[in-house]
């Protein structure tokens, strides 16, 4: 993995903090997934493997998806158990000079989802609360 960009180094270091999340990474107008995630994210969703620097020596899985759609891709990983970290563009690309600035905005779970998008009007949708302070608490 020698010569890794800067805009993958940032990748990179943003999913080393969000291990446990699917990472959908801002760039233009696709959320992209790098490496196990889009292998797992492109078997998932049934959606095309590609890889970056293809020519190179050592190509970078990857799979994307339209941001102005992600919620329909997002909510099919949800029910499928998966844990989804929204990593959004801080800047605007088109008054930086150089790296973009991301950062995770919303990591959303299947324990999470609040908006009726992501809920069976048809089924109950639970929510569990504990909490430990000299006695527990369940709720």
């Amino acid at each position: 993995m020698a010569n890794i960009t800067p805009m993958m180094q940032q990748y990179l270091k943003i999913k080393s903090e969000y291990d446990d999340c699917l990472l959908f990474f801002r760039l233009g107008d696709f959320y992209e997934m790098f490496f196990d995630d889009a292998k797992e994210a492109s078997r998932v969703l049934e959606i095309t493997l590609t890889k970056r620097d293809a020519k190179k020596e050592n190509p970078i899985p990857m799979c994307g998806v339209p941001y102005h759609s992600a919620d329909n891709y997002i909510e099919t990983l949800i029910n499928k158990g998966y844990k989804v970290a929204i990593c959004e563009q801080m800047e605007d690309p088109k008054q930086t000079k150089g790296m973009v600035r991301s950062e995770v905005v919303r990591i959303i779970t299947p324990g999470t989802v609040m908006d009726q998008n992501g809920m069976d009007e048809k089924k109950n949708n639970y929510i569990l609360s504990f909490i430990e302070n000299e006695e527990f608490g369940l709720c």
